[in-house]
């Protein structure tokens, strides 16, 4: 008799635990690797672009078994088109300066001007192909110098001047990752492929004889830059890239007094981050 009861309670308890764990079971949520979890409503959210209603966060192909969460947010929709523009100028001058006691009767004036128009269209959401123009002129005058280190190391210059400009123009493909539902800022990455074309002069005094060295030049460049946008106002954005990444081809022919002197090519690859080559401009976006 007691054998009977003692197995009837088993059979109770056994039936009791299996009751729990299916009641746990149905509450757990159980996700795997291939089927996404439930997000939040951002997912969910749209602007209404045109005619057509787009989702705030831009679909991407996912690398790898991996997701780390990041969402490419919509920046600038297809169909805008953008104008921008980079200028600067740059003056300097040493009237009748003094440096030191080892320079004297120093007069140099130096100017440099650089105006950098572009055009792009957006052919896909965040994405734009475009075209872009570059013109930079140069001067630079050295009415006279004077070094006196001591009485076997002093020399001067006089009437030095150098002069040159230069084209260029080039496509270029940049893709924007917007960091925020506000589309106000977002970081890109620009690839642009550039030809250029330029001449320089240089006069100088040799043994009291003039030497008038010209210069023309002949390149090509492959280079990617990194950088930042913000937009400042609806359709004016602020930008700032900085040159990583080149690969540059250059050809130049050089004479001196109209007697021609010879020719050089040369090749280089740049992978380090470039401090002079750091552009800011504005853009507008129609």
């Amino acid at each position: 008799m007691i054998k009977h009861i003692r197995q009837i309670l088993t059979m109770i308890l056994l039936a009791a635990s299996l009751c729990a764990g299916a009641q746990a079971i149905d509450s757990l949520e159980v996700y795997s690797e291939f089927s996404p979890a439930p997000v939040g409503s951002i997912l969910d959210q749209k602007v209404i672009v045109g005619k057509d209603t787009v989702s705030i966060i831009l679909p991407q192909r996912n690398f790898g078994r991996y997701d780390r969460g990041l969402f490419n947010f919509l920046f600038i929709p297809k169909g805008q088109w953008a104008f921008g523009l980079t200028a600067s100028y740059g003056e300097f001058s040493t009237d009748d300066v003094q440096i030191l006691s080892l320079i004297k009767d120093f007069d140099f004036k130096g100017k440099m001007f650089s105006i950098k128009p572009t055009v792009g269209y957006f052919i896909a959401n965040n994405q734009s192909v475009g075209l872009k123009f570059n013109y930079t002129r140069g001067e630079a005058d050295l009415g006279s110098l004077s070094v006196d280190i001591d009485d076997d190391l002093n020399f001067s210059l006089r009437d030095v001047s150098y002069f040159s400009n230069s084209y260029s123009i080039g496509v270029y493909y940049r893709n924007y990752v917007g960091l925020s539902t506000e589309k106000r800022f977002a970081v890109f990455n620009e690839v642009d492929l550039s030809f250029g074309s330029g001449s320089s002069r240089f006069k100088r005094y040799y043994d009291d004889e003039l030497r008038d060295t010209r210069t023309t030049i002949t390149s090509a460049s492959l280079n990617f830059s990194p950088g930042v946008c913000v937009f400042i106002m609806d359709n004016v954005s602020f930008n700032v890239s900085f040159g990583v990444f080149g690969l540059s081809l250059r050809h130049e022919k050089q004479w001196t007094n109209d007697q021609s002197e010879g020719s050089r090519f040369s090749s280089g690859a740049n992978f380090k981050f470039n401090l002079f080559n750091i552009n800011f401009g504005l853009g507008v976006h129609i």
